[in-house]
């Protein structure tokens, strides 16, 4: 009997030009890959122990990129220890500047648009002494 699997929730993100996407959470995040299906169009991503998918986009599968809907339907939360240094090599990879890392509702955070549209939150959450 195998040991059953933890629930958990995971993104897909729908991209138009899916190995430069995946260079770029590379280059932009530390990302690892763990899994590519066998052809390219999909891979399994994680920075840290956080997991998600990139995929190119698929109009027959109903999954649109930002850049055909004309702006994102999800935003990703990227919680680490430093999100200046991260944020920081987000912007050198390529992803444009929304909002600088500062203190906001109890949270240092900051916000990048990557080159396939998707809108990331880069943050850690204030701790009170």
């Amino acid at each position: 009997m195998s040991t059953p699997l933890p629930t958990r929730i995971t993104a897909t993100l729908s991209v138009r030009d899916w190995a430069a996407a995946v260079d770029f959470y590379k280059r932009a995040y530390g990302a690892v890959e763990l899994h590519c299906v066998p052809g390219g169009g999909v891979a399994q991503l994680c920075v840290g122990a956080a997991e998600f998918w990139v995929a190119e986009e698929s109009a027959a599968n109903q999954n649109f990129s930002p850049m055909s809907l004309g702006g994102c339907s999800v935003r990703m939360l990227l919680i680490t220890n430093d999100p200046a240094a991260v944020w920081r090599q987000a912007i050198a990879a390529g992803a444009k500047a929304i909002s600088p890392v500062a203190e906001a509702h109890g949270w240092c955070i900051g916000r990048v648009l990557d080159p396939a549209g998707h809108h990331w939150e880069i943050a850690r959450p204030m701790r009170c002494t």
